[in-house]
């Protein structure tokens, strides 16, 4: 900027001196320097300029700042162009430094070219331009101090409300205390941004969801496919008490939003692992459906012994005998049956055992002579399949026992192939209505006003779930219900 305003003002007071008629009619005269000197000099004063020197065509001086120098040759290549009537601004290098020079052609009355006038000035060095700048400089000093400190005092203000009024001493201690915390939980704890990047997932979390590494600012999609976490921000929704399958682990969920000043920042997830906890309740449901078996046999047992005594007693040993060959030769017939064609144990024997139920109620029980099970499908064990089968048969029993059919009947097939597994219970009973069959899976609905119901189905829909499996329900009110449930027998 200094430069600029230099050469706006040399190159005007060169003008000037170029312009005087005096200095135009004395440089073509021999002495013509006394007049032109003295009046450069005024000229060179009151422009504050360092030196102004005025050439003839042949390169005497007329005028300079040391009279000595006054009618010697200027050597200075640097003013050929001037000589050539042309005006320009140049910088170079003197004895007194580094100079900015004006360089103006001098005409005369006729536009004759008669000379040349430079005018220079050396260029101030750094401090001398801050010397010269001092009062603007002390001036921008002291409002950008004052600016400063109230930024800072704004600034400082707005992060501390931000941080709660909180000292670093103190949000570091909650954030390692927090940190430990998450870490100490037996439930695992993922948080997520708005932006679904991961912000917290402590040690459970990764136990729970096989993680390895740091996964602290990772797209939670990409980590963790399974947490449903983003679907909290995607419809702005609380979820309370669900059920999660991932892998073979049964995960109970809590998922929320969460909040500061009404806005949500983000959302969390804490999962319980409910893996043993289910597989201990199918194996108690499964134990209590054994009970309940062994209680129907030795029920039927006592009714066959009363009948065989009571024949004995009227002398009909022929009967009694005939009696007890039939009843041994049917058992043997099942019992074969179940263990040719159903490879595990506790599926046969709940099978068998709802065979003796069904006769203790009066419901014909038949087992589709095709049916085979050789293996579980994955993710799948003996204690879900009693589950279903036990559930779904009972369901079938309530069914008619309401009915007023007089032959009563529960079908039951079980088929297995390389790619599925499908199980089968057909009943003749009452049937559902359109209403029923669409809120039958939900948690604690039961079409029955007795206690304790409501939970069957809704487990049987769980294990499908769990199974990669698939649930249909056929059923017509009056004229029955067939429940169909497939498996693919290969991981999906």
């Amino acid at each position: 900027m200094t430069e600029s305003e230099l050469g706006q003002r040399l190159m005007t007071t060169a003008r000037t001196v170029a312009q005087i008629q005096s200095i135009q009619k004395s440089i073509q005269e021999p002495d013509g320097w006394k007049t032109i000197n003295p009046a450069v000099r005024r000229i060179r004063i009151v422009n504050d300029v360092t030196y102004i020197v005025v050439l003839n065509m042949d390169r005497i001086r007329f005028s300079d700042p040391l009279e000595s120098r006054i009618g010697t040759v200027f050597q200075d290549k640097h003013a050929e162009a001037a000589f050539a009537e042309h005006s320009y601004l140049q910088k170079v290098g003197g004895e007194m430094g580094t100079a900015l020079r004006a360089y103006v052609p001098l005409m005369d009355s006729q536009h004759q070219q008669v000379g040349v006038v430079i005018v220079g000035h050396v260029l101030p060095g750094i401090w001398e331009i801050i010397y010269q700048q001092r009062e603007n400089i002390v001036i921008t000093f002291l409002l950008s101090l004052f600016f400063g400190i109230w930024g800072s005092y704004l600034l400082a203000r707005h992060i501390k409300k931000q941080m709660l009024n909180l000292e670093p001493e103190e949000i570091s201690r909650i954030l390692v205390e927090r940190t430990a915390a998450f870490h100490a939980m037996r439930e695992g704890v993922v948080a997520i941004d708005i932006q679904e990047r991961i912000t917290i997932c402590n040690d459970k979390a990764k136990q729970i969801f096989h993680i390895e590494g740091d996964v602290l600012g990772k797209p939670i999609r990409k980590v963790i496919r399974d947490t449903a976490l983003p679907e909290v921000l995607e419809k702005r929704q609380n979820f309370f008490d669900h059920e999660l399958h991932v892998g073979n682990a049964l995960l109970w969920s809590n998922r929320f939003m969460i909040k500061v000043d009404e806005k949500v920042v983000g959302a969390m997830a804490i999962f319980q692992d409910r893996t043993e906890v289910a597989r201990m309740a199918e194996e108690l449901t499964g134990v209590r459906e054994f009970v309940e078996a062994l209680r129907v046999q030795n029920h039927e047992h006592m009714n066959r012994l009363h009948t065989i005594a009571g024949l004995l007693q009227l002398g009909q040993q022929e009967k009694a005998l005939e009696y007890l060959f039939d009843m041994n030769v049917q058992q043997e017939e099942l019992t074969s049956f179940l263990s040719a064609r159903i490879a595990d144990d506790n599926v046969a024997g709940l099978l068998m055992g709802k065979v003796s139920r069904g006769k203790e109620l009066g419901i014909r029980v038949v087992i589709d002579r095709r049916s085979h099970l050789e293996s579980f499908p994955p993710y799948l064990d003996h204690h879900n399949f009693v589950l279903i089968l036990g559930n779904l048969i009972e369901n079938a029993f309530d069914a008619l026992e309401q009915s007023d059919r007089e032959h009563k009947e529960v079908f039951i097939s079980i088929a297995q192939d390389e790619e599925s597994c499908s199980l089968l219970v057909d009943d003749n009973g009452i049937g559902m209505d359109h209403d029923v069959q669409q809120h039958m899976l939900e948690r604690g609905f039961s079409s029955k006003q007795t206690e304790h119901r409501g939970l069957g189905l809704y487990l049987v829909d769980q294990i499908v779930k769990k199974g990669r499996g698939e649930l249909s329900c056929q059923s017509q009110p009056g004229e029955g219900t067939s429940f169909l449930i497939t498996f693919p027998m290969k991981e999906v």
